[in-house]
């Protein structure tokens, strides 16, 4: 499937298909090609095999290359979508900005950038789960009680010491270490999580 074609409102192949345009798959593709973006705009990256979702991104968006550099144009087109389609906000795009621009000076640090992103992502969500449980089953009516609960949650991982099982502690001292060095704040962890979480209790359930 092509998610970027379907995001943009051509027609589906069928049905189930259709149910899944703009789902967590999606949210997830576009996040790495804004990054990528990002990346290869700061550090004047041109060879575009490099970025892999990105060149997809550019491809099939036909996404016209601004003032001969890679990244400027396709940047723009995938925040606007991020906004249009996921309603997140400026200041979540900000601190990525800041993240990278901190960490990422060559084109040799983007690929450990993106390595630790990924590890601080899949730690973050399998803690926030382990945490939360039984709290994601809440009907999706409840989003501010969620939101609320997500919140205090990120913050105890932040800033709480005892935990009653070793392996949370563990996971929650290896989350503090990407933040110290990614730079994220509570506050973009909670949009981050909040809105995979919504999209994941949206995806149809697999058929037996």
């Amino acid at each position: 499937m092509n998610i970027f074609s379907k995001l943009l409102g051509r027609k589906a192949d069928g049905a189930a298909d259709t149910q899944r345009v703009g789902g967590m798959e999606d949210f997830m593709t576009l996040i790495r090609v804004y990054y990528q973006s990002v990346m290869a705009t700061n550090i004047g990256i041109s060879n575009i095999s490099f970025l892999p979702d990105l060149a997809v991104f550019k491809r099939t968006l036909k996404v016209p290359t601004q003032n001969n550099k890679l990244g400027i144009a396709e940047r723009s087109k995938c925040k606007k979508m991020l906004i249009d389609i996921y309603g997140l906000s400026d200041d979540f795009f900000k601190e990525i900005d800041n993240s990278i621009k901190k960490n990422c000076r060559n084109v040799n640090d983007v690929k450990t950038y993106l390595f630790m992103f990924q590890g601080f992502s899949q730690d973050l969500m399998m803690l926030i789960g382990n945490i939360m449980q039984w709290k994601f089953r809440m009907p999706s009516i409840f989003k501010k009680m969620l939101y609320t609960l997500t919140e205090k949650t990120v913050h105890d991982i932040m800033t709480k010491n005892s935990w009653k099982d070793d392996s949370v502690a563990k996971t929650c001292i290896t989350i503090r270490k990407y933040h110290n060095t990614l730079g994220y704040s509570e506050k973009w962890m909670t949009e981050y999580v909040y809105k995979i979480v919504l999209l994941a209790k949206k995806e149809p359930k697999p058929k037996e």
